[in-house]
């Protein structure tokens, strides 16, 4: 399954948020410190139907798009690098954490919390997964499974150990000249591009410091990140890359940096901190060293 649909469901879902008036709006988003029916019944339904209305929509104009075929699987584990993989744990992660975070603000207990809310991004990308096994382009593809389970599991695991998310999984792109050159592949447009052109997407660990270090001095917002990505790709793999574009040779890369985990910064506004919330997905640009096959590169500012 390509990047594009997966960061779409984040974009849906995390707009929705925001989309309601400013009138009383502290006492709105704090969560319930009951069981709210009213709230919860909305979020069911809000999400079922929203889930619904996406894979009825995939399914007209999205794959309506390509051959359909018999319910097959790939193994597509070697192509982009992993990339693609890491756009489905990453996925996974924030809708579960928005599910979480959803029920939390109906009252719901922490229980079901995880059971319902943490699995939503795993549930939801699992009927994609089987949209993806009827068509001819794609497949079925259990290694996308385990990506999606293992970003829901990050979530789960670190609830179910700390009661809060120490480890963040967080998203960053910078524009490549790679799209340009295989813009059917990479996109067209920079909002395209940032959602299909994996050679400028990079997908983090942002580790709180304070969680780990309990140190008076250490801020509780900072946080230390490792980065993955990849460069020169043109296709999921090599000997699918066209002839005039064969000097390109495909690696890896690793980064480590700084963060701000949002979330932890203090305000009294609970729209602000809603907003935080929202946006704490995406890695704050910070100095940065990368680790790649051809040596070291130092990055003043890194995105």
């Amino acid at each position: 399954m390509t990047n594009s649909r997966l960061i779409h469901c984040i974009i849906i879902f995390s707009v929705s948020l925001n989309s309601f008036s400013q009138s009383n709006a502290d006492h709105f988003f704090k969560p319930s410190d009951s069981l709210n029916k009213i709230r919860r019944n909305t979020v069911f339904i809000s999400e079922t139907s929203l889930s619904a209305l996406t894979l009825v929509g995939l399914n007209q104009f999205w794959y309506s798009d390509y051959d359909r075929s018999k319910f097959h699987t790939i193994n597509d584990n070697n192509e982009w690098l992993q990339m693609d993989k890491m756009g489905h744990a990453f996925t996974a992660y924030q809708m579960g954490k928005l599910g979480a975070g959803l029920l939390n603000w109906s009252g719901v207990s922490e229980k079901n919390q995880l059971i319902y809310g943490a699995t939503l991004g795993f549930g939801f990308l699992t009927a994609v997964e089987v949209l993806d096994g009827f068509s001819e382009e794609w497949g079925f593809s259990w290694g996308d499974i385990m990506a999606n389970a293992s970003g829901t599991g990050l979530y789960i695991g670190q609830q179910l150990l700390w009661k809060e998310q120490r480890i963040l999984l967080k998203f960053s792109y910078h524009e490549t000249k790679y799209a340009s050159l295989r813009s059917d592949k990479l996109g067209t447009g920079f909002f395209e591009r940032v959602l299909k052109d994996y050679n400028g997407q990079t997908y983090w660990l942002s580790v709180n410091l304070k969680s780990f270090i309990k140190h008076e001095n250490i801020p509780d917002w900072l946080n230390i990140a490792f980065g993955y990505g990849a460069e020169e790709m043109l296709s999921g793999t090599p000997e699918n890359s066209l002839t005039n574009f064969e000097k390109y040779n495909r690696y890896r890369q690793f980064y480590l940096s700084l963060d701000l985990n949002l979330e932890k910064i203090k305000t009294n506004s609970r729209v602000l901190k809603t907003v935080f919330e929202v946006i704490n997905f995406v890695k704050i640009p910070f100095p940065t060293l990368e680790i790649n096959k051809k040596g070291s590169v130092f990055h003043l500012f890194y995105m």
